[in-house]
């Protein structure tokens, strides 16, 4: 066993019987590098990483690399999960300096942490194009040994590099960058299987979010269908699991047809919030079916037993990506019998050729079940029990099968996510069972992910909770708890919110504006920046523009609209260069152009007709809104919060304010839903 052997981190502990002698991210490392006047090459990845798998297979389990490792550098493996600020610098790095990033990442730098050069996945041995690893580590230690000042040369300039950022200069983003973004995705959208851009494909439910927004607003335009072909193609595809719900990481081809079998706990999140919103827009139920697929996975085989969330499944099992997904006739009929196997084969796709590895199948729907019952003379309401009875018997089986690995930790961020999920899909679906459950998910995050002084930790694994919290753990969670206080309006939620609003602003903020990534208590980095692109994951200051608009409408407190301006303005050069890679951002400014509603209802919850209320509400597709329940038990925690809700008492009924007007109350569930609709 080598150093990884007391670490947490799941990932970390895959090699900690390497023969590569690893260290931790840490000062024992960097002394040791200093002393012996080594390079240092850093490994980072994630335990459902399926590359990373393969670079361990065949080079840090192999004694030839292990012993070039050993010989000439300082070999560090870091968890880009648990530690995203080193994984922020030095893949901006490697972007920098290949225009390309990825993991596994490979990092060659110096004892001062700069670095000089960079990679991804590495074979051993030189393949198809790629530089072996052995050569690669030869090449590096003779660099280091002869041209060792140039080397440091190139780590400035790297360091430089991924330094510089683009300022505002107090610009104002408005409506005509919105607009040049949904351009953009248009230009980029697949009209024949949706998604933006060519394979791989990644779903990037910010995009379908901004979309949605996009043609409530312009509703004469192409953004829903565009965000509509996307949710259906992705559900009917192989990147869904068909058998056992929930989405994988990605697709390897334009069709969505066959994916990287790891499933991310943010993408359950963030996918549910765009199926969500579909089913508000459009009121199509078959979007509100596909949210509550995702939750029945997250809550069936992610949920911690104190109520959090686990992070990922591996895409491998028994060392081959895939297995535990991929069918046979031959499987399914030993499981269904022969007819009942033939409909489903037919219902999912699964053919004797395969449509995968070792003529395996990915199950997917390759046309419609109402196509299928017209094609086989078999009423719909007949068809769809059938093949229900069928997924849930193959499923059952599945159980028995060797399982992915699953990473049990527990991300403070990734569940601040699927809080936000969970809440948003109690209202829309109406089902509280999703509130409870993320109920539970936040209580867990503050009872036990915060030190002595309330500050946030990153991540939590075996009764341990360990690491500084970044800004996208605040951000994350405070949008979970906002949405959480919008739905079961439990004012702790919503003071919590504030709270950490405001202890994020001490920690994090840049006085020009926005929020740098590390804070005071995480450690210090070669340079210190803010994100602000939405990639996999929309970034802090994406999520916190919009927590501080939503706040600031809940509140009443201009000085958390004062915060979002000035962050929006610090942000505005950067993104109106390319407004469509920043979707969660323009959400923000959406919001800010207005108008906002501010929705007070007043009445006890258990009341028919407030009851009514807030599903009107909780039913209609109003993003940029802000929603209030005054009940005359527990008032006075909220008009500490918001002030403005004072002098509102009795009822049943609704306060309507928008564009700084406020309306007539009504006390009938059917008016304000007919004014909601205006």
């Amino acid at each position: 066993m080598n150093r990884l052997a007391g670490e947490k981190s799941p990932y970390l502990l895959q090699h900690a019987e390497n023969p590569v002698d690893w260290y931790p991210w840490g000062e024992e490392a960097f002394r040791k590098a200093e002393a012996e006047r080594k390079p240092i090459f850093l490994s980072i990845g994630y335990s459902t990483c399926h590359w990373c798998h393969v670079m361990e297979h065949e080079s840090f389990e192999d004694a030839e690399v292990a012993a070039a490792l050993n010989g000439s550098f300082v070999s560090i493996k870091v968890d880009r999960e648990e530690r995203p600020d080193i994984d922020h610098i030095y893949m901006s790095a490697c972007q920098a300096a290949t225009g390309s990033g990825g993991w596994p990442l490979s990092i060659f730098m110096g004892p001062d942490r700069k670095p000089f050069f960079a990679g991804t996945y590495f074979p051993k041995t030189p393949r198809l194009g790629s530089p072996g690893f052995l050569d690669v580590l030869r090449q590096v230690a003779s660099l280091w040994a002869e041209r060792r000042a140039d080397l440091g040369k190139v780590g400035e300039e790297i360091t430089r590099a991924i330094g510089r950022e683009t300022r505002g200069e107090g610009k104002v983003l408005d409506g005509g960058v919105i607009e040049r973004a949904y351009r953009q995705l248009d230009q980029a959208f697949d009209p024949a299987w949706g998604g933006f851009g060519g394979a791989p494909k990644f779903p990037t439910p910010h995009n379908i979010n901004f979309l949605l927004r996009y043609h409530k607003r312009h509703p004469d335009s192409r953004a829903a269908g565009m965000a509509e072909k996307t949710l259906q193609a992705m559900r009917a595809g192989g990147m869904f699991d068909q058998v056992g719900f929930g989405f994988h990481r990605y697709s390897v081809d334009s069709r969505w047809a066959v994916p990287h079998f790891e499933k991310m706990l943010y993408d359950q999140a963030l996918l549910a919030l765009a199926y969500t919103d579909a089913f508000l827009a459009s009121g199509k139920p078959v979007y509100a079916s596909v949210a509550a697929e995702i939750f029945e996975y997250v809550t069936r085989d992610m949920k911690d037993p104190g109520g959090a969330f686990y992070s990922a499944e591996d895409a491998d099992s028994e060392g081959r990506e895939g297995l535990f997904y991929t069918w046979t006739p031959e499987e399914i009929a030993s499981i269904l019998g022969k007819d009942e196997g033939e409909l489903f084969c037919r219902a999912y796709g699964i053919t004797k050729a395969g449509n995968f590895e070792a003529g395996r199948s990915i199950p997917h729907v390759p046309a419609s079940f109402e196509d299928l019952a017209r094609e086989i003379g078999m009423d719909i309401s007949e068809l769809t029990p059938r093949l229900e009875s069928g997924r849930r018997k193959v499923l059952a089986a599945r159980e028995g099968r060797a399982h992915p690995a699953k990473d049990d930790k527990v991300l403070l961020a990734w569940n601040g996510l699927m809080i936000a999920a969970l809440a948003r899909g109690a209202q829309a679906l109406g089902d509280m069972s999703h509130a409870a459950l993320a109920r539970n998910a936040a209580d867990f995050l503050l009872g036990r992910m915060r030190d002595s002084n309330g500050r946030l930790l990153r991540r939590y694994r075996r009764g341990e909770a360990a690491g500084p919290g970044f800004a996208d753990d605040y951000a994350f969670l405070i949008w979970g708890l906002i949405e959480l206080y919008e739905t079961v309006f439990d004012v702790r939620y919503l003071a919590e919110a504030v709270e950490l609003q405001e202890r994020m602003a001490g920690i994090f903020s840049d006085e020009a504006g926005g929020f740098f990534f590390t804070g005071e208590g995480n450690e210090d980095m070669i340079v210190r920046n803010r994100v602000v692109q939405d990639g996999a994951l929309p970034s802090s200051n994406s999520v916190a523009a919009l927590n501080l608009l939503r706040l600031g409408a809940l509140t009443g407190n201009t000085r958390f609209e004062e915060q979002a301006d000035r962050l929006m303005r610090s942000f505005a050069g950067q993104v109106a260069l390319f407004p469509s890679a920043y979707t969660h951002f323009l959400q923000a400014v959406d919001f800010a152009t207005g108008p906002v509603r501010e929705i007070i209802i007043a009445g006890d919850a258990s009341e028919h007709v407030t009851r009514e209320m807030i599903e009107a509400v909780h039913g209609a597709y109003l993003p940029n809104r802000a929603v209030l329940l005054k009940e005359a038990s527990g008032s006075a925690g909220l008009s500490r919060i918001a002030p403005m809700t004072e002098g509102i008492d009795g009822g049943p009924a609704a306060y309507v304010c928008e564009g700084f007007q406020c309306k007539e109350p009504v006390s009938d569930p059917a008016a304000l839903r007919s004014m909601l609709r205006e």
